[in-house]
């Protein structure tokens, strides 16, 4: 089966996001692509109070400087495509209340037929705590925990009641409910968020950062599945974060991703031989604006199936 593959919807700076969300959307899904993604940024702090993902000295890249709702790009996608499942890569759980995201998710998945996959993690960064979280970033954890309880309720049948540390819901009806069972997918990035994913979760979303270290992870998350007695599949969804170049990116170092066509077909054929059955290439970040988007997705699309990926 060959891997399936999504595309990273436009939400940065460069890009006029009320024409060319819909725009890159209708053209990834007549190219191919089966998934359409977002991610999440609600700030670019200046100065930072750490680096891009908490490691010190690395800077925030300039695009981050504006990107669009995750939600509000995704209902764009939405209204412009038919049949690409629309998700997110990740949405931070304690920047939401946990009861408005449920609804919000459940009323995407209904307005788009039943597409919507829900990626939700818990971040880095101290400055979005800071600006938007629902409690302390020592209790993230808690506030995943509490989000993927509240989620289970909402979207089940009515009356909906629960009662957590966040939240209270009396016996109530909540509509509109999903088309179907909105798949959740959650990172790995420790023993104790593995065991969240494998007990709790439908997939995981890893980074696609070399496919040595994503077969190893793989393997680390089925042989816990394994232990804990998981009985259906865990899905999988890695992320590439691309960095396009017309031109080939020399040097034996070069990051997974990085580099012209031929480059990132390579490594999308290094990474689906570990198994994982869907890889999200991002390539928002290096494209100079929409139509560049479209037809640097649609040739590494080509390329790609031709090299049997």
């Amino acid at each position: 089966m060959p891997v399936a593959l999504g595309l990273g919807l436009p939400q940065m700076k460069q890009y006029d996001i009320g024409r060319d969300v819909a725009a890159v959307a209708r053209a990834a899904e007549e190219t191919g692509y089966e998934s359409l993604w977002v991610f999440e940024r609600v700030l670019f702090p200046e100065p930072a109070t750490q680096g891009l993902y908490g490691v010190p000295g690395l800077p925030w890249p300039d695009q981050y400087r504006s990107v669009a709702d995750p939600l509000i790009t995704l209902a764009l996608a939405a209204g412009a495509t038919g049949r690409a499942r629309l998700g997110t890569s990740v949405l931070v759980a304690p920047l939401h209340v946990p009861f408005q995201l449920a609804r919000s998710l459940a009323s995407l998945d209904a307005a788009s037929g039943g597409r919507v996959v829900a990626g939700l993690g818990t971040g880095w960064s101290l400055d979005e705590y800071a600006a938007a979280s629902v409690a302390p970033f020592e209790k993230r954890g808690a506030v995943l925990d509490e989000l993927l309880d509240v989620c289970a309720a909402v979207w089940g049948p009515d009356p909906v009641a629960y009662e957590g540390e966040l939240t209270t819901v009396t016996p109530s009806e909540v509509g509109p409910k999903p088309v179907r069972p909105i798949p959740v997918y959650l990172p790995a990035n420790s023993p104790r968020a593995t065991r969240r994913l494998v007990d709790r979760a439908d997939g995981w979303m890893p980074v696609a950062a070399g496919a040595d270290r994503l077969a190893e992870q793989w393997k680390r998350v089925q042989d816990l599945a394994a232990e804990r007695g998981r009985e259906r599949p865990v899905g999988v969804c890695a992320r590439a974060n691309a960095r396009y170049s017309a031109q080939p990116v020399d040097g034996a170092d070069r990051a997974p991703f990085h580099g012209n066509t031929a480059q990132i077909v390579e490594d999308l054929v290094a990474h689906a031989a570990t198994g994982v059955p869907e890889i999200l290439l991002d390539l928002q970040g290096t494209t100079r604006d929409a139509a560049e988007l479209i037809d640097v997705a649609a040739e590494v699309y080509e390329a790609a199936r031709a090299a049997g990926v």
